[in-house]
């Protein structure tokens, strides 16, 4: 199983002059299991809401399984079954 489920490449969010996340590369393939860990305000909520497309990134592009995701509403991610709580 080489296919990835998620990627991400370059995803960045900015509120304000304040970057919560800078140029994110993410890669993950089909059957593993990942954990995003960091201090409180590391910006781990943000990348699962740009991933789910609950805010949308100022740069980056995702794709779910080959298929790219940049531009789909929240609604349709979550359609495919990338949601999140």
């Amino acid at each position: 199983m080489n296919e990835l489920a998620v990627s991400a490449r370059g995803l960045t969010k900015r509120f304000g002059g304040f970057t919560a996340v800078d140029q994110v590369d993410l890669a993950v393939k089909t059957g593993t299991i990942h954990a995003l860990i960091g201090p409180n305000g590391a910006g781990k909520t943000t990348v699962f809401n740009l991933l789910t497309r609950f805010l949308e990134p100022d740069q980056g592009s995702i794709s779910f399984f080959g298929k790219s995701a940049t531009r789909l509403r929240a609604e349709q991610i979550a359609n495919r079954g990338v949601v999140r709580s």
